[in-house]
């Protein structure tokens, strides 16, 4: 054995090779209890009021650090709703079987029309032709009807919004022009439609991007002397038309009163001004509401609150 071996030999002894150390002991694990005791539900007595008057997420409460299950389901549910109405197209025909002068953008699909807002803002060529040969000219008003990112809203209260507009704006002594019914439509659509038609005002009527609960929910965007490459300044709206929310025959009536102090004020957008705006009488305080719950019984937290945390 060489002289480095050696001395690494005897240095080893020295560190206690020849007696090494055993594994650690390990630790003792306590049992578990007999009883495993659940947090209960909890919220807090102004939540449970406020939540009474709005159907918005307001004293949803808490199991411990986490939200209680059924509340976690309720969110899952309503944001299906949510991809639900982005994802749905309104039925071949549907403008022409209520009687409004169907027009198209230039997006070919659903796809390609959520993907690409620009092409969603201007009609294809044979919906500009129909219109040039179809729709009246030199109208105060043009309505238009879209399906925008939710065709179940404009499906489901649309039409009933565009009536109600034109009978409150016809009331005010406007001239309103052709209905029409545009599919796979922007808000700027609007602007050609209600140049090409010489309108004074064009209003589009078209389903707003679905919040929580929020599917069927319509948006009006108004514009003075549209035209193409009007910008959002240049327009007003209304959000959050549907039953929960401002109920369709009182929108007409905004609307209307909008467009007649547009076409007063000529001008749109920033620079009108809304207090010369004849909008009919605030409707006060509305009924209190309740969030649909879509999923599990209503009743079962009251009954067992620590239901929603096993």
């Amino acid at each position: 054995m060489s002289r480095t071996r050696s001395l690494m030999s005897a240095l080893r002894d020295r560190l206690g090779a020849a007696e090494p150390l055993g594994p650690a002991p390990l630790p003792v694990i306590p049992p578990p209890p007999v009883r495993v005791y659940v947090p209960r539900y909890q919220t807090t007595p102004f939540a449970k009021q406020a939540a009474a008057h709005t159907t918005a997420l307001v004293g949803i409460g808490h199991v411990g650090t986490r939200y209680a299950t059924d509340v976690v389901l309720q969110f899952q549910a309503e944001l299906a709703v949510a991809h639900q109405a982005v994802a749905a197209e309104l039925p071949e025909g549907w403008a022409e079987a209520n009687h409004l002068l169907p027009l198209a953008s230039r997006a070919t699909h659903h796809r390609e029309f959520l993907l690409r807002p620009d092409l969603g803002r201007r009609l294809d060529a044979a919906s500009l032709e129909r219109l040039r040969a179809q729709a009246v000219k030199g109208v105060d008003l043009q309505i238009i009807v879209a399906d925008g990112l939710s065709a179940v809203a404009c499906m489901g209260s649309g039409l009933a919004l565009a009536h109600a507009l034109q009978a409150a704006a016809t009331a005010r002594g406007l001239k309103v022009g052709t209905l029409v019914g545009a599919t796979r439509a922007r808000v700027w659509l609007e602007d050609e439609i209600g140049q090409e038609v010489g309108a004074k005002v064009a209003v589009i009527l078209l389903g707003e991007r679905p919040g929580l609960g929020t599917g069927d929910g319509l948006s009006a965007y108004a514009v003075y002397d549209p035209r193409v490459g009007r910008t959002d300044g240049d327009r007003n709206m209304i959000s959050n038309i549907h039953a929960r929310g401002m109920p369709p025959d009182e929108a007409a009536h905004r609307l209307a009163a909008l467009a007649a102090a547009m076409i007063e004020q000529r001008t749109s957008g920033v620079s009108l001004d809304l207090s010369r705006v004849d909008a009919p009488v605030e409707r006060g305080y509305r009924a209190p509401q309740v969030r649909r719950k879509l999923v599990g019984d209503a009743g079962d937290r009251d009954r067992d609150p620590t239901r929603s945390a096993r």
